[in-house]
């Protein structure tokens, strides 16, 4: 190995610890809702009443395994210590792309992957799909680039590419880049080599994505996760979900897509990505042997994508930035591809990044509070509940059911679901006046009022079975003080129910 060879390799190694270290300040940190949920979800995932047990979660079944052994490594810490993994070896990953793709020594890759996944600027102080996918997705990127060339082994590398692809899908949904980048590669394919080799390429990735999807599939099923359930969870659920954010969302999610677009620009990887475009100009060099792929096209087309996928995303969290690093760690090696000299330009652009994210990590470990309402509302209910208690929080939160120790009657632990599939809060109600009824009812506000719900009858089933116990900032915690069901709010609610069937049924007749 050459001394430039081993001092590029030194180098990433060094970026990669990095990356590790700016991630320890968060390691014992509070768990998001979002963390705390799908270790809620993983950790009782068996055959149940729910698409995942006795829960339901728009999510694909590898990303509840992945929580699944952090619950077995400890939960918190041991989902941070996975998180950490998946930054390291992303920063690897990045540099081995750059060898494979540029064929030449260059650190820009490695250094985007690095500071982007270690900016809480890109939500990365929190476990989660787009995080755990970024691995995955750069595994099948350097699998395409070695299925380009024409050797015996380029089935199995065009294989390993679609099974790669297939993962990083069955953890995020919209993690799709691996087939985006594949797509181009083989129409490039097409009209550069013939039919032939696109035809070869294309039967590798799909080969590889099906054998993926179906032993996925095949665990799922077995611990009771049905397939047509997880496809309408996982596909036709978004669609319904843009329907109800559109039509309904407050306020509040503009200005969270106001407050993504600053931490994007904060980050500085718009100057990034903006350098990076420009030295996509010229020609590639010639090529000497290794049949290296042009990678500028790939790049802009992945690029493209991941920003359509972060804007269709809805509900804009910071986190959805992080969905925008495999483009630009390929577009960065496009880069690479016509020269290796790092232009002033592009130096620039990296230090400001690197400024950027040094402050957010330094800002963020410094104010970030250690404990927030969410674990004294978790707290309180530990302390105060006794065996075969039960809690429902309203809505959304799923965090405070996991630290709480308390199992939760009712399976919409988010709040987004619960908009789409329980808009009146039909099986709320079901829950709250039946014999399950959960022994403590936690609620954001005054009320179960909020965006895209119906409260009323839920809410007079919880007036009357319930009385408040405590307040913690925004949350009103409350206990259960009838120990049967509520019959007069069951036998209002069953009216209604009555009332509206006659009134679908005449309307379906009138129709």
């Amino acid at each position: 190995m050459s001394t430039g060879a081993r001092g590029t390799r030194g180098a990433t190694l060094a970026l990669a610890a990095l990356a590790a270290l700016a991630w320890i300040p968060f390691v014992d940190r509070p768990l998001s809702s979002d963390e705390g949920g799908f270790l809620l979800v993983a950790s009782q995932w068996h055959p149940g009443r729910s698409l995942y047990g006795h829960y339901w979660v728009d999510r694909p079944p590898l990303l509840i395994t992945v929580f699944d052994l952090a619950a077995h490594l400890g939960g918190a810490v041991g989902l941070r210590l996975i998180g950490i993994v998946a930054v390291v070896t992303s920063v690897l990953l990045a540099s081995l792309l750059a060898a494979s793709g540029a064929g030449r020594r260059t650190l820009t890759p490695a250094i985007v992957a690095a500071l982007f996944l270690s900016s809480p600027l890109f939500g990365t102080t929190e476990v989660n799909g787009e995080l755990l996918a970024v691995p995955l997705v750069l595994t099948g990127l350097v699998a395409l680039v070695h299925a380009w060339s024409p050797s015996r082994r380029a089935p199995l590398w065009a294989a390993l590419a679609g099974a790669s692809g297939m993962a990083a899908a069955m953890v995020k949904q919209n993690v799709v880049d691996v087939f985006v980048v594949a797509a181009v590669l083989v129409l490039l394919a097409a009209r550069r080599h013939g039919l032939r080799r696109a035809a070869a390429l294309a039967s590798g990735v799909a080969a590889g994505a099906g054998a993926a999807l179906v032993a996925t599939l095949v665990v799922a099923e077995a611990r009771g996760t049905e397939p047509v359930r997880l496809w309408h969870a996982v596909v036709l659920f978004r669609a319904h979900a843009a329907a109800v954010i559109q039509a309904s969302a407050t306020s509040s999610t503009s200005d969270r897509f106001a407050a993504l677009l600053g931490a994007a620009a904060l980050s500085g990887a718009p100057l990034v990505l903006a350098v990076l475009l420009l030295r996509l100009r010229g020609r590639a060099p010639a090529d000497d042997g290794r049949h290296l792929p042009d990678l500028r096209i790939p790049a802009l087309a992945l690029v493209a994508w991941e920003l359509v996928a972060v804007g269709a995303g809805g509900s804009y969290w910071l986190h959805y930035l992080i969905g925008l690093v495999p483009g630009l760690v390929l577009l960065a090696v496009a880069a690479a591809q016509r020269g290796a000299r790092l232009p002033r330009s592009t130096a620039v652009a990296l230090a400001v990044a690197t400024v950027s994210c040094v402050a957010a990590v330094t800002v963020t470990a410094t104010l970030a509070p250690r404990h927030g309402d969410d674990t004294v509302v978790a707290s309180y209910l530990r302390s105060h509940s006794s065996p075969g208690d039960s809690v429902v929080v309203g809505f959304g939160h799923p965090d405070i059911v996991y630290d709480s120790g308390l199992p939760s009657p009712y399976g919409e632990l988010w709040s987004l679901p619960v908009r789409v599939r329980d808009s009146s809060l039909t099986r709320l109600t079901h829950v709250l006046s039946g014999r399950r009824a959960p022994t403590w009812v936690v609620v954001a506000g005054g009320s179960l009022a909020t965006w895209g719900v119906d409260p009323t009858t839920a809410q007079e089933v919880l007036d009357a079975r319930y009385r408040p116990a405590t307040t913690v900032g925004p949350y009103v915690v409350w206990r259960r003080t009838t120990t049967g069901p509520s019959r007069s709010a069951a036998q209002a609610f069953a009216r209604r129910q009555r009332a509206t069937s006659v009134s679908a049924v005449g309307w379906t007749h009138r129709g």
